[in-house]
């Protein structure tokens, strides 16, 4: 199947450098690295070496430049040459932590915390979803009380990615009275005494990259870790969620053009009665319908994007990105499993562990439900 994301010349440049780094550094361990739960943390330092990790940041803060176009281009050829979604994940959880820094932080919090990491020195994450809130972020219950120079923090996250091994969450707290306007966001590091890794969470894919629940039990936090003024916490939130939907989209479209990719491989080498599979009409056909839908979820997808770098930073168009590229991606692996018969179903094949990975996209970055409310409030019904 022709066509990527974006293709212009600084794109195809990225995209070999990163196919080049992917395909030395995962794809070789991609099967040990999912099985074991986990990636080495050596990685970080390599992929910043390499000039991947900081794609989409700007130098001023030790990043490599370019925009979320690099950024997604980047990515996406990483999980289709790397072939371990959860490595990729983890490596790009700072894709979430870093930019409530980037925008609103201190210029002292974007040296202690945006260079190292871009560097691969320190690992970030981003810690709003608690246990009994879900989607409705605006119910967030772990508290941040003022007291003197710093804040006393309690309260509890959960499904946080690389939350097992991060050395600093950027967390989502209550400052204030209910909903939307007491949230705030500190940076809480680790070592700090009363913040604990509750557990790593055991998933139904995204193995490779470790997910944690966190506890904050009289935390103190300084005052000089709170990222812009209290109470602007909720709308830093939303400012993320457009970028980290487009995020998820595109990933989704990765993994179905790589689960799409493997069928394609796999339906000329297998033989049936006396014949490849792809001498059968109804695989030809099977095939030809995944090549279309992951064509119009890259096409939706690349057009929002290219409408945000132009500054409209549409929720609802992201929601539409989202849940058009989750539903293409559902489907395209569990086709590819079909084709694949009784391999598609062997842990040791790409497409069993593609089909797994899929299942998280209609729920992370917003529920495909949340997705559709926020359409249908933008539309007028």
């Amino acid at each position: 199947m022709s066509g990527y994301l974006f293709e212009r010349e600084e794109h195809k440049e990225l995209r070999r450098q990163a196919q080049r780094f992917a395909a030395a550094e995962i794809a070789p361990h991609a099967h040990e690295w999912e099985e074991a739960c986990e990636f080495p943390r050596a990685l970080y330092p390599r992929m910043a070496e390499a000039g991947l990790l900081g794609v989409g940041y700007s130098e001023e803060y030790g990043g490599a430049g370019g925009d979320i176009s690099h950024a997604l281009v980047a990515a996406e050829e990483m999980v289709l040459a790397g072939k371990s979604v959860g490595t990729v994940v983890g490596l790009g959880s700072h894709g979430i932590a870093i930019p409530p820094i980037i925008r609103l932080g201190s210029e002292d919090q974007k040296a202690r915390f945006v260079r190292p990491v871009l560097e691969g020195r320190l690992i970030s994450a981003l810690a709003i979803t608690e246990p009994g809130g879900g989607s409705d972020v605006a119910r967030l219950r772990t508290k941040a009380e003022r007291d003197g120079d710093h804040y006393v923090v309690n309260g509890s996250k959960t499904f946080i990615t690389s939350g097992c091994r991060a050395d600093f969450v950027t967390t989502a707290v209550r400052t204030g009275g209910e909903r939307h306007g007491g949230i705030s966001m500190l940076v809480i590091e680790r070592g700090t005494p009363g913040f604990t890794v509750s557990r790593k969470l055991e998933k139904t894919g995204w193995w490779a990259s470790d997910t944690a629940e966190l506890s904050f039990q009289d935390c103190r936090v300084p005052v000089g870790n709170l990222i812009g003024d209290e109470g602007s916490g909720f709308l830093t939130i939303m400012m993320n969620f457009v970028t980290e939907r487009l995020s998820l989209a595109s990933q989704c479209v990765a993994i179905g053009e790589l689960a799409y990719r493997e069928s394609v491989a796999y339906s000329t080498q297998r033989e049936a009665f006396g014949r490849t599979l792809g001498g059968f009409q109804v695989l030809r056909h099977k095939l030809a319908d995944m090549a279309t839908r992951i064509a119009a979820a890259r096409a939706l997808t690349g057009e929002c994007v290219i409408r945000f770098l132009d500054g409209e930073e549409s929720p609802s168009m992201a929601a539409m990105a989202k849940n058009t590229a989750t539903d293409m991606c559902s489907w395209v692996c569990d086709q590819a499993v079909q084709i694949h018969g009784g391999y598609g179903y062997m842990r040791e094949y790409v497409v069993e562990r593609l089909y797994r990975d899929a299942r998280l996209y209609p729920i992370g970055g917003g529920t495909r439900e949340i997705m559709n409310e926020i359409i249908s409030k933008v539309e007028g019904y």
